[in-house]
This record gives C-alpha cells, structure tokens and sequence, in this order.
C-alpha cells in the first residue's frame, strides 16, 4: 500500500481541486492520500467524496506555518478534529494575515513590475488562500518571470527588498494544539536547506521535547545525507519516519508519489490520533 502522506491541492498553494488530486492518486496507484493544505481544511469533503468513489484511502490533514527564531517551519497536522480546536482558530488567524502580507508585497512590487493584486487574485482562483506562490504565479503570467523558481529566487525570497514576514504560532505550539484536538503532529522537510534556514540541533531537541510524533525523512528538499542523519534521530527519540512528495500539481516539479510512507509507519500514525478518523484504510 503506496501512502503519499504531503500534497496540496488549490485550497491552498496546488493547481488542482481535492476531486482532481485524489483521481490523479487513483492513476499512479497510490493505496492511500493525505490532503494536507497550508492552514487550512477546506478541501476535506471534497477529499473524501472523492477517496470514497477511487477507492483510495484518505489521511485528512492540514500543513500548519510556523517559526522558530526566525526559521520557517512547516507541522504536518493528521487527523485533527477542527471543530471547535485552537489550532483552527490559530490557522484561521494565520489566514488572514496571509492575506494581508500578501497584499502589502505585491504593493512593493508593483512599485517596479507591472502586476497588481487583481493579477494575483485571478491566478489564484476564488478557494485559495492567497500567498506568495500566487504572487509568483501572477509574476509569471505578466511576464515578470519565468516560473515560480525565478520568482522566489529574484523578487519573493526572504529579506528582499519586496518580502513581507508572515506572523505566525512556535511549532511548540502547534504540536500542544494538534494534540489537544486528537491530531498527529510530524515535522514537514525538517533539513531543507536549499528554502533557508533550517531549525539548529537545539530547536529540534526543543520541538521533539513538544511531543512531536514523527520526521518527515523521505522528501526531495531533504538532501540524502541528511535523510539518515533524521533516521537516525528518530530512531534514538521514538518518531514516526514518513515520506511524502509534497505534491503541488503543476506549481512545482515534485511528482505524486515520488516519496511515500512505509506501511507500518502510516498505522503507527494513525494509532496515535483520536480526532477524525481516516477512510478506506484496512489496518
């Protein structure tokens, strides 16, 4: 049973709606998805409609933003109940703000380059919640850049003359909260060095010591020696290991299914929620 356990869909920064990326799922022969959206459940009914007519077994999640000492940090959240939980609220806040900082760059930008936030509101449909992904797409489609690379590495990229910090919750947090709404929390492409900083050996000591389950280990943005550096880890410390493509559809070059989650590992996982269950897995 293949389990690609990170993708995205146009809820947030992917290319394709729930419905599409489970079909595509189904096509590659996936066994089961994880629809984990930045901050943000919408996605979810669809989703599962959707799982339930492929017959492909759905881990409903969400992809929380976070920062540590001015790092940015990515917490896959599994099987939360988002009713009624912090963690909704907060990610709700996280939203807004989202939108905020996204219009106060691209004002920058329009400054210099010939885009506006209707250019952006249009690439990115009426269900996303807008950040800088979309600014790149409307970057792209004015002829600015020439794809989403060029575009965080010239204009979007940290501490550029056009870049906006986003507040957002410590990943210590995020992990209290998921777990107080019967979540999973796991640390998404916890070395990838080649987006910015990443969290030193004393912030991950402090963000395991937070109750953290589980290492996304198996990730492109992960270089491979640094995969068994986090095997490693996780194996002194107790974590869950999985893998995941971090699938945005056509936004980025990462292919579903790229990376997946041993089997054992996925129902490790899924032992360790309570708040809402998962489809079409036969444990």
């Amino acid at each position: 049973m293949r389990a690609d356990l990170h993708t995205h869909s146009r809820y947030s920064d992917g290319t394709q709606s729930p419905a599409e990326l489970v079909a595509e799922a189904a096509a590659v022969g996936l066994g089961v998805l994880a629809l984990t959206d930045h901050d943000t459940t919408r996605g979810w009914a669809e989703a599962a409609e959707a799982a339930q007519s492929a017959g492909v077994g759905l881990v409903r999640g969400m992809e929380v933003s976070c920062r540590w000492d001015g790092i940015s940090v990515h917490i896959l959240c599994y099987l939360h109940d988002p009713e009624g939980a912090e963690i909704t609220h907060a990610v709700e806040q996280a939203r807004d703000d989202r939108i905020i900082r996204s219009r106060l760059m691209v004002d920058r930008l329009s400054q210099d380059f010939p885009v506006t936030w209707e250019d952006v509101e249009r690439v990115a449909g009426p269900d996303a919640t807008i950040g800088r992904p979309h600014i790149a797409d409307a970057l792209v489609a004015v002829g600015v850049v020439a794809d989403r690379t060029e575009a965080f590495g010239r204009l979007l990229t940290g501490g550029g003359p056009y870049y906006v910090a986003l507040p957002v919750i410590s990943p210590v947090d995020a992990i209290g909260m998921i777990h107080d709404a019967g979540g999973a929390a796991v640390f998404a492409h916890p070395l990838a060095s080649a987006r910015g900083r990443v969290v030193p050996e004393a912030g991950m000591r402090a963000i395991i010591a937070a109750g953290l389950d589980g290492l996304e280990v198996d990730h492109r943005d992960n270089p491979p020696a640094g995969r068994a550096r986090l095997r490693t880890l996780a194996a002194e410390r107790g974590l869950l290991v999985t893998g995941s493509s971090d699938y945005h559809g056509t936004g980025k070059p990462n292919q579903l299914g790229e990376h997946t989650t041993e089997r054992s590992q996925l129902l490790a996982l899924l032992d360790r929620t309570s708040g809402t269950a998962p489809l079409g897995i036969t444990r």
